[in-house]
This record gives C-alpha cells, structure tokens and sequence, in this order.
C-alpha cells in the first residue's frame, strides 16, 4: 500500500507540473502522450488496488497460503508498475525530475531497491509460473 501511494504521489506531481509547464507553446497537459500516460498510471494504479484488495480479502478468507498466488503478483506488479509512474512523471519534470527540488528521483531509487530487496523479480516470476503450470495441469487432469 506505502508504494501504491508512491504512485499516487507521482500522478499528482504529474497532473501538477503538466498544467503549469508550457512546451513548443502548448501546456503539456494538452499534449496527447502526456494525457496517455496521466491515463494509464490511473488505470494501473487501480487495478494494483483491486489486486492488493483481492489479496487482503484472500489473506484474511483463506490464509496466507490460499492467497500465495496473489501474493506473488503483487511483489512482481506493484514495483513494477509504480516504477513505470514514477518514470513517466520524471519524463513531464524533464530535467528538474532528476534533481532534489521534487521526490520523484528519491522515489525511483526506492521503488528500485524494492525490487531487489524484496527478491528479484525474476525469483517471483519463476514461482508463480511454476504454481499456474501446476494449476493448469490439474484442471485439464479433472476434465479428463
């Protein structure tokens, strides 16, 4: 939950800076890969807390064990996904998103680190691709 209000931080910075910063004569929030990427960190960020939700619900249903596939997504999705936020509202900084005068570069270090500390990313791929091949190959067992 602290990294999806991470992102909610960036998309606010975003949004902000793409109002008052004026490019080529046009403000960027008229820019229409600016708008795309406003857009999609909303969608993401949405569906991160539909994941994070389903998961809690689970955790609390079923035990951390009946939830470990959603477990798993999370520690791959929400670095992930926040990083590419965190990125695309560095990019609408332009230079000054790099520098101390926003968090945003303090907050991509982070989010990256998180990525590493919490296991590599790869580690919880190979996992969870290992439980769906496993759940997969006993539903077609069941149909047979």
């Amino acid at each position: 939950m602290r990294s999806i209000g991470v992102a909610e931080r960036a998309i606010e910075l975003m949004c902000a800076r793409a109002d008052e910063r004026v490019a080529f004569g046009k403000p960027l929030a008229d820019q229409g890969v600016i708008r795309d990427w406003i857009a999609e960190s909303r969608v993401r960020v949405e569906q991160l807390r539909l994941l994070v939700l389903k998961t809690a619900w689970l955790m609390d249903t079923v035990g951390n064990k009946g939830a470990h596939t959603e477990i798993q997504a999370i520690k791959i999705a929400t670095p992930a996904t926040v990083q590419w936020i965190l990125d695309k509202a560095i990019q609408v900084h332009g230079g000054g998103g790099l520098s101390q005068d926003f968090p945003l570069a303090r907050a991509y270090a982070g989010i990256r680190t998180l990525r590493f500390a919490d296991g590599p990313d790869e580690t919880h791929k190979n996992a969870l691709a290992r439980a769906e091949l496993r759940r997969q190959s006993t539903a077609r067992n069941e149909v047979r």
